[in-house]
């Protein structure tokens, strides 16, 4: 099938749009991408509409300005999507599927409780194409975490790679995932090991908004010029979420208030900060390592992390193995995930599993996703 898979993250900094021709198990292309970034009134209203998810009791409420952000993320998928097409000549008939993910604004898994806004009956109207959405639903309703749902794409795409195993797959959003891909024998069989690390982005990206107006730390910038406070990274990690073994996840906001309460940023130089919450990033990244029953011998880095030189070798002198950059193995790094969605929409439709036990903790291998047809 050719699919086009979307993704809107925990960042909140725009729409990517991703061809892949797939069956959902083998990958023969990973298309061209797209990213469409928000404009400041949509970011407003998602960050609003997060705000406002903090009182929601079931995946189908919608107080405050939820309906109103899950119309407006929808008409601007369908505009990501003509967009990634026009260029390439192709019309929306030429698309078998698309895989959309939304946008999350509560995750609760252990309330067994995940949102993520985005209708899909109006994205198939708007396009004419069938639309798998709502992924991780499923998975939470069984007792799973709900994420990290990438795992089987990153296993997929590791298959045509040489190199060292175990090898770690690490997507640095606003949250952090890593799969880690030959490191685990299950019941005879390899399996990846997966689940969100800790915080991504999301700190850093948040406290340059608030210090520069500017929603992220260009090439790590001010963090290379920064002194890291480590013994307030060192309070961060006292967290017990970092005591977990996988499968684990977290919501995009789950340490704002930790780290607030160890890490006082009011005083502290913009250099600085942004040094110590890099250097937080990467610390809780390298603190899954004590969890895996292998060391990961490699790691590639996707997401907006990867576009941060800082970040990578923070990562390095913490894991103290080689980090790379998705690009540098071929695969587009910004856009991973949204070809990761593709991919997951064709196994779907397919009704392939999507989660397993030992990346979410759903006590089976199990298919998910709702399908609208236009």
């Amino acid at each position: 099938m050719r699919v086009v898979g979307l993704m809107s993250g925990t960042s909140m900094d725009g729409i990517d749009a991703a061809l892949i021709d797939t069956d959902g198990e083998a990958v023969w292309w990973l298309g061209p991408a797209l990213t469409i970034p928000y404009d400041a009134s949509t970011r407003a209203l998602l960050e609003q509409a997060m705000a406002d998810a903090r009182g929601v009791n079931a995946r189908t409420d919608r107080p405050g300005v939820l309906a109103q952000a899950e119309r407006r993320i929808t008409d601007l998928h369908a505009e990501a999507v003509r967009a990634l097409l026009v260029p390439l000549r192709l019309e929306a008939s030429d698309i078998d599927l698309i895989g959309f993910h939304g946008q999350t604004v509560l995750h609760r898994p252990d309330a067994r409780l995940t949102v993520q806004i985005g209708e899909g009956a109006r994205l198939a109207s708007a396009l004419g194409v069938p639309v798998v959405a709502d992924f991780r639903a499923a998975d939470v309703a069984a007792g799973g975490e709900g994420a990290p749902l990438v795992p089987v794409f990153h296993a997929a795409l590791a298959a045509g790679l040489g190199g060292p195993r175990p090898l770690a797959v690490l997507n640095v959003g606003g949250v952090s995932n890593v799969t880690v891909i030959g490191g685990a024998m299950i019941d005879g069989a390899m399996a990846p090991i997966a689940c969100d690390t800790g915080p991504g982005n999301a700190l850093l990206d948040d406290f340059m908004m608030t210090r520069t107006g500017r929603p992220f730390d260009a090439d790590g910038a001010a963090a290379a010029r920064g002194t890291v406070d480590e013994p307030a990274v060192a309070a961060v990690l006292e967290h017990p979420f970092f005591r977990q073994k996988p499968p684990k996840s977290l919501d995009r906001n789950a340490f704002r208030a930790h780290v607030a309460a160890r890490l006082d940023l009011s005083g502290v130089r913009l250099e600085d900060g942004a040094a110590t919450l890099t250097a937080v990033t990467a610390a809780s990244i390298a603190a899954v390592v004590a969890h895996l029953p292998v060391p990961p011998r490699r790691w590639i880095v996707a997401g907006g992390g990867a576009r941060n030189p800082t970040l990578l070798a923070m990562l390095e002198a913490r894991l103290g193995v080689e980090v790379v950059t998705a690009a540098a193995v071929g695969w587009s790094g910004d856009a991973l995930e949204a070809h990761a969605f593709g991919f997951l929409a064709a196994r779907a439709a397919r009704g392939l599993p999507l989660t397993f036990p030992t990346t979410t903790g759903v006590p089976y291998p199990l298919t998910g996703g709702v399908l609208f047809r236009p």
